[in-house]
């Protein structure tokens, strides 16, 4: 068996769309989803594109994928790696296809001369943890997560009246 791993084109969209909703499912958040195939084909491969994705596959057939984007840390004065999605199929696990995609991230933050990767990783699911500090990466306990999404982005977001930029 061989593994390879290729970066995603546009041809990817519906795969894409697949691994999103299987790990949605994986995570029980799959009623969370509301990318579709054609946001995802905008988002990733269109005028601005916002993240990447790289593409596990066994002997050309897709097992696994992750989706990226860059961040930048202040206090590094460097670009980072942001690691927002990482999938395996179930059925393929333990072979070593998960350890092959972040290391492939690794060697693209050194590429890029990123000071880092990082990512979140749900606190009840333990084999991914474990995964994660079997491969030396370190939990960041004293740090916690904050999202606006919404109701709760829009109403902040009409908090703010911009002054108009006269010359």
């Amino acid at each position: 068996m061989t593994f390879a791993i290729r970066n995603a084109t546009p041809d990817d969209v519906a795969l894409i769309f697949r691994f999103i909703v299987e790990l949605a499912r994986y995570e029980k958040l799959e009623d969370r989803v509301v990318a579709t195939e054609e946001r995802i084909r905008e988002t990733l491969f269109g005028v601005k594109p916002a993240a990447e994705v790289l593409i596990g596959e066994e002997d050309g057939r897709p097992v696994g994928f992750a989706l990226f984007f860059h961040n930048y840390s202040t206090f590094l004065a460097r670009p980072g790696i942001y690691l927002e999605d990482l999938f395996v199929d179930p059925a393929m696990r333990g072979r070593g296809y998960g350890k092959a995609l972040l290391a492939r991230l690794a060697q693209i933050a050194i590429e890029r001369e990123c000071g880092r990767v990082e990512w979140a990783v749900l606190d009840w699911n333990t084999p991914a943890i474990d995964f994660y500090k079997s491969l030396g990466a370190n939990a960041v306990d004293e740090w916690t997560i904050f999202r606006l999404t919404g109701p709760a982005l829009g109403a902040l977001a009409s908090s703010y009246d911009v002054p108009s930029q006269e010359e």
